[in-house]
């Protein structure tokens, strides 16, 4: 008995030594996975969240784009820009808090995110209430700067529709597109069909694209 016992506690400290080291590989990774600007998932880590969230419930999927970022950048600096980019985020991740929203950073000054609607009057609101969160002034020193944002939207119940993350991200980014160029804070698709060509794998008019107009998204 006291041989049992004396091994055990000589496992112990190596137990504990290992339940540590995996803690930590875990924290790693997930450092790993983040924007280290806003904190919010990485196209990667975002994608593999939210496909999950999509397969088990109804939800939305909104593309937001900051209106006139380059400007921030050219007339203010780069530091500026930074500032607006970790407030949107921050913006977007306190919002997550209360509706179990999957958020990422997919580059740029372009955000995603996956939360559950349950009607067209919760899709309405929630992008209201994006919106108003968005266009917070952002405090960079004695300025106070101006933050607009475009967004697109589009449902998607997984019990009656088929489509995966790719096809709803790039219906979002038509009604943001649409929503950019009207000047409308927002838009939502009204059907899962695609209303822009595909160029090189992406909307026409996008960065990457050779057809259509141009588009500072």
């Amino acid at each position: 008995m006291s041989e049992t016992l004396t091994a055990l506690a000589a496992a112990l400290p190596l137990a504990s030594g290992w339940s540590i080291h995996s803690l930590w590989m875990r924290r790693r990774i997930d450092a790993a996975r983040r924007d280290p600007l806003t904190g919010l998932w990485t196209r990667d880590a975002f994608t593999e969240r939210a496909e999950r969230h999509l397969a088990a419930r109804p939800s939305a999927v909104y593309l937001i784009d900051l209106n006139d970022f380059k400007q921030v950048n050219d007339t203010h600096g780069h530091a500026a820009g930074d500032a607006v980019i970790r407030a949107t985020g921050e913006r977007l991740r306190e919002g997550a808090v209360n509706t179990s929203a999957v958020v990422g950073r997919l580059g740029g000054d372009e955000f995603a995110v996956v939360a559950p609607v349950y009607s067209g009057d919760h899709l309405s609101r929630t992008l209201q209430a994006l919106t108003a969160a968005l266009e917070q002034p952002v405090s960079v020193g004695d300025l106070a700067l101006e933050v607009t944002a475009s967004i697109g939207a589009v449902a998607f119940d997984p019990r009656t529709d088929a489509a995966d993350l790719s096809g709803l991200l790039r219906l979002a980014d038509e009604q943001m597109y649409r929503a950019k160029r009207i000047g409308a804070p927002w838009l939502t698709a009204l059907s899962l069909e695609k209303e822009y060509a595909t160029v090189n794998g992406r909307r026409a008019g996008r960065r990457g694209t050779t057809s259509g107009p141009g588009v500072a998204a």
